[in-house]
């Protein structure tokens, strides 16, 4: 496909550019649940999506996939301070492995996530959220795979 099959120009001049791009996910990955926010078609709006006990993320992301067009899944890398990484590593290349398993032709990426949830549990208590809400591990999720693929794409 050329790039002029992508654009649309009506009749009042207005260019208007065809949704064939995807959607990228991130996972902000935790042995208990995961966090999940997605972009756009356009790849330019990122937002929350869903928080899913980390057992059932498989079965999660193949009913999305086959509801969207994702073309990449984005990680938050999980290291110490000191760089090394975490633990969690091995929990989620495992988890890839069952992803790419399923869906061979997705990319798969990572991006650090360092203080992400520190940065949502600011983000949340700046938005006015009351203790009860601040207090919501699954929200902190949430806003945490917001803050990862939005410095993935640079956004922030």
């Amino acid at each position: 496909m050329n790039y002029m099959e992508h654009v649309l120009v009506l009749d009042n001049g207005l260019v208007l550019l065809r949704q064939y791009m995807a959607r990228i996910l991130s996972i902000d990955y935790g042995r208990k649940r995961c966090g999940i926010a997605a972009t756009d078609p356009l790849q330019i709006i990122v937002s929350p999506i869903d928080t899913v006990p980390t057992h059932t993320l498989l079965d999660f992301l193949i009913n999305y996939m086959n509801e969207e067009n994702v073309e990449k899944v984005v990680f938050g890398k999980s290291t110490h301070t000191d760089g090394n990484e975490t633990f969690l590593m091995d929990d989620i290349r495992g988890f890839i492995l069952k992803l790419e398993k399923k869906f061979p032709h997705l990319e798969i990426d990572f991006q650090d996530e360092s203080f992400s949830s520190f940065e949502a549990k600011n983000i949340i208590r700046l938005s006015g959220a009351k203790k009860k809400k601040r207090q919501n591990k699954e929200l902190v999720d949430r806003v945490s795979a917001v803050i990862i693929l939005q410095k993935y794409l640079k956004h922030i």
